[in-house]
């Protein structure tokens, strides 16, 4: 019976003895083994199951394939199982249909991933019980729920529901034990009934990472068989959930799966004859030296080995004096040495062969991390033409191809290619493609190479000739552009230490907190030093900077091209300031300071202070819902005022009519109340209410894209380009408002406010360039990114958000609505850029030099990890912080790209960079 995120102290702390007191009357008087089983990371639910039944460590990319399981040619308890002839029945999660699809005599699999049911979900499980429990024509039953893991991931593990849940799980528990009592007083046979759970329950209700909640569940053996003395009291020890495959194994009496790294639960086995227990511990500790043959070259030299080795030889020596006389002082002595003897031979053995279980297709790793730093280094060698006037990329691919250099690297990676596919014994990607496939890849690795060899030379060509010849510059770095510079190079750095990955948050806070200051000092400096240190500044003298801000509301072709001369000596537009607005300019950097810190306080996020208490836990406590109610009130009005006033009357009105919809899903799905309301005892999913609201998104994402469209015909019409491009964003506020926790709303209200503040009064009167815009767009998103609460650990991920308004699971919505709330503030903040540059500037050249900036600075991070990563593989964090990291840095690239592309395309003027 295995309880989808049992973690430990749901069964062994104050939880179970308050609601599963038949439980702890088994784990405290019954006959039973309790163990606190530590699952390794990744702690999702597939390869949870893989570590249950093959006794192996999966790999990282399971968390991927967790969302469609493959079938599972591992060696498992349950192939075993077939093998032998039992026969198998299973009901629930249906990952284990997918995983075993031909070794189940009768199964019925219920959806793991529409977490909104935690209710039906596990009915569908109990309604066979009655019928297979009287039953006498199967061998293992194997049951599934995930009801306990969907509250979860709604609501928390301090929710009310989580009682009532595990309340059913231990009444479940009772009639499957009291069952099988029946049964053994008829035929006399013990049978073992095994409680366990995949993985933990993180504080805020996720999985997928290491903390201690994540990874330590609770594991129960119960059978008649394990007798217990009165006064017995066994306090649940501490064991390797891979240890569970081997003792399944053993106590069926069938072969341990052939890629175990787990050692046999020595307690279920200490009742047994001093024989047998040897026997059992001899069997496990063959089984894992081959496995470390199989993996070690020098596995002599390997302290298990030899350990193994000196066990094999004491327990020939107590078989033949066990021959020779039965039973006697000596005899259990040498026996106790010999046990003692083995357990420390699994110990060991399994403890090497758990770093040696990685094996990774370094070739394949090699060829994919050389292509990654070939893009990326031709990026870096195009900044200077693509940050141009002209904004254009000409990366010459032609003239490298025609190249001997192309020809003889070709020639030198077919070459390695052979040698490397015909000479590796392992299983390689890279040499399981089709020879053309293989080839097409060696080309582009040429080609790339070739590439930068050209640009490097063009580069160095200019360079001398500019020597020689040296043109007069007037160019000059500024403090922002170097603390940008810095920011940006030191965040990349940062990435190589597992703490500031852990807790990157607190250097995205000190980058942004940095910028303000910088804005504050550089916009002090012009209001009050004056010319000496002007801003730069577009060089049409001619426009003033109240006809820049009023551009977008003429019928013009748009303003000119927002470019920057450093040079340019122009009065600062700040000088044409005055009254309110100006003081206005200088209160801004203060008020961006107090809504970050406001937002820093609302969720505490990363590794080492996530347990502490914060706003957002203070809001969602069910005391405080009359709180909440009113904070999320006044976040839902901020958010209509600041996102109407550039929009038309329809998309206005769908606007507000989507955000009362908003409030009325809350109230539906109980988190918050009604003025008229004192509580909500009448909670329902809230689906006819959210698909009220997603209507209405697509109305006002329906009518951007009219207008974007429209504008692309008449081209003479800017206000209708910038007014479609600011809807689509408007709708993507709305989805975001629908779908992010009711006490982040303020999060998304404060980043319309900041976005507001900084548009208004740092960007248009500083008059800061494309690149510069770009990246504090690119920071602040990342910013609001951990303001949502997020961090690098899997388990921070909101899968409820995939569900809403879904009455059943639908895997590509719920997997695009998933992502979207993931990354709110990055693709908010991306789309604002966009926004802002499209209605400062003609795209003629802005545009292009944000979009290069943006793809710039995205990829750097992911190229730098990459190789990071496969530099790291074998370090002690490689899983738990590394390689989740990858994944969230892979998946923000993609996102953040597709919106800007998506946005981009739409502009008319735009389409050509």
């Amino acid at each position: 019976m295995l309880i989808d995120a049992l973690r430990d102290d749901f069964v062994f702390g104050s939880e179970g003895v308050k609601f599963m007191p038949y439980t702890t009357y088994l784990v405290e008087k019954g006959s039973s083994h309790s163990f606190v089983a530590e699952a390794k990371p990744p702690t999702v639910t597939m390869p949870r199951i893989k570590a249950l039944m093959t006794g192996s460590l999966p790999g990282f990319i399971d968390v991927v394939r967790n969302l469609n399981s493959p079938t599972l040619l591992e060696d498992s308890v349950i192939t075993q199982a077939k093998a032998a002839g039992k026969r198998i029945i299973f009901y629930g999660d249906e990952t284990w249909v997918k995983l075993f699809p031909k070794h189940f005599l009768e199964y019925d699999g219920t959806t793991s991933f529409f977490v909104s049911d935690y209710t039906e979900v596990d009915d569908n499980v109990t309604r066979h019980l009655d019928k297979v429990l009287k039953r006498r024509d199967w061998d293992v039953l194997i049951l599934h729920y995930l009801g306990l893991d969907h509250i979860g991931h709604i609501s928390g593990p301090n929710s009310p529901l989580i009682g009532r849940k595990l309340s059913e799980m231990d009444s479940v528990l009772m009639k499957i034990h009291t069952s099988l009592l029946a049964e053994e007083r008829e035929t006399l046979l013990p049978n073992l009934l095994v409680l366990c759970g995949d993985h933990g329950m993180s504080e805020a209700g996720g999985h997928g990472a290491s903390s201690v909640e994540e990874v330590n569940t609770a594991l129960i053996l119960i059978s008649s068989a394990f007798e217990r003395k009165p006064g017995d009291v066994r306090h649940p020890k501490y064991i390797q959930q891979t240890d569970l495959a081997a003792t399944l194994s053993i106590g069926l009496g069938l072969p341990i799966p052939r890629g175990s790294v787990g050692s046999l639960i020595f307690p279920v086995v200490e009742g047994k004859p001093m024989r047998e227990q040897l026997r059992f511990l001899h069997l496990n500790t063959v089984q894992l030296s081959k496995l470390l043959q199989e993996n070690v070259p020098s596995y002599r030299k390997e302290p298990g080995f030899e350990q193994f080795k000196v066990s094999e030889r004491l327990h020939g020596n107590w078989i033949r004096l066990y021959l020779e006389e039965n039973n006697s002082e000596v005899l259990f002595n040498l026996g106790s040495k010999v046990r003692r003897q083995y357990l420390d031979a699994l110990r060991t053995l399994s403890l090497s062969l758990s770093r040696q279980a990685a094996q990774y297709d370094v070739y394949s790793m090699a060829a994919g991390t050389v292509l990654v730093l070939e893009v990326v280094a031709l990026l870096l060698l195009c900044v200077p033409q693509a940050l141009s006037g002209k904004a254009e990329l000409d990366v010459p691919l032609l003239s490298p191809v025609s190249s001997l250099l192309f020809y003889l690297l070709l020639l030198a990676l077919a070459a390695l290619h052979v040698v490397v596919c015909t000479s590796s014994d392992s299983s390689c990607y890279l040499c399981s493609l089709p020879w053309l496939a293989a080839g097409g890849v060696m080309v582009l690795i040429s080609t790339l190479l070739c590439a930068v060899v050209s640009a490097l030379t063009g580069m160095f060509a200019a360079g001398s000739r500019l020597s020689k010849n040296p043109l007069p510059s007037n160019s000059r770095w500024s403090e922002l552009d170097l603390l940008i510079l810095s920011g940006t190079v030191g965040h990349v750095l940062s990435l190589g230490a597992s703490s500031f990955i852990e807790e990157e948050h607190q250097t995205w806070y000190f980058l942004v907190n940095t910028l303000c200051l910088a804005l504050c000092h550089e916009i002090y400096r012009n209001c009050f030093v004056g010319d000496d240190c002007a801003p730069q500044r577009c060089p049409h003298a001619g426009e003033e900077f109240d006809g820049v801000a009023a551009a977008p509301q003429g019928k013009s072709t748009g303003p000119d091209v927002w470019e920057l001369d450093r040079a340019s000596k122009h009065p600062s537009p700040l000088e044409a300031l005055r009254g309110p607005e100006r003081w206005m300019v200088l209160a801004s950097p203060w008020v961006i300071l107090s809504c970050c810190r406001l937002l820093r306080s609302l969720n505490q996020t990363g590794v080492q202070w996530a347990h502490r208490p914060d706003l957002g836990h203070w809001l969602t406590s069910s005391d405080h819902k009359a709180e909440l109610s009113v904070l999320a009130t006044v976040s839902l009005i901020m958010i209509f005022v600041l996102v109407q006033k550039r929009c038309s009357l329809a998309s206005k009105v769908a606007m507000a009519f989507g955000l009362l919809g908003i409030y009325c899903y809350r109230v539906a799905v109980g988190n918050l109340l009604f003025p008229w309301q004192q509580n909500n005892k009448d909670i329902s999913k809230g689906i006819t209410e959210a698909r009220f609201v997603y209507v209405f998104v697509l109305g006002i994402l329906f009518t951007g894209t009219k207008d974007l469209l429209k504008s692309q015909i008449t081209a003479d019409d800017f206000t209708v380009k910038t007014v479609g491009l600011w809807e689509i964003y408007s709708g993507l506020v709305l989805l975001a408002a629908l779908l992010l926790r009711p006490h982040n709303l303020p999060v998304l209200a404060l980043s319309l406010v900041i976005q507001t503040v900084m548009t208004h009064f740092v960007w248009r009167p500083l008059r800061h360039d494309a690149a510069e815009v770009t990246v504090m767009h690119y920071w602040f998103g990342q910013a609001f990114f951990y303001f949502q609460g997020n961090s690098n650990s899997i388990a921070t991920v909101d899968i409820s958000a995939g569900f809403v308004g879904l009455d059943a699971y639908v895997e590509i919505p719920a997997v695009l609505l998933t992502a979207f709330a993931t990354y709110t503030g990055p693709v908010l903040w991306a789309g604002h850029l966009v926004n802002f540059l499209a209605s400062e500037a003609s795209s003629g050249s802005a545009l292009s030099h944000a979009c290069f900036c943006y793809a710039l600075i995205c990829s750097i991070p992911v190229s730098a990890y990459i190789v990071l990563v496969t530099s790291l593989r074998y370090h002690l964090f490689i899983w738990s912080v590394f390689s989740p990291k990858l994944l969230y840095e892979g998946m923000h690239l993609l996102i953040t790209a597709a919106v800007c592309v998506f946005f981009t395309a739409m502009d008319q003027s735009s389409t050509k960079s």
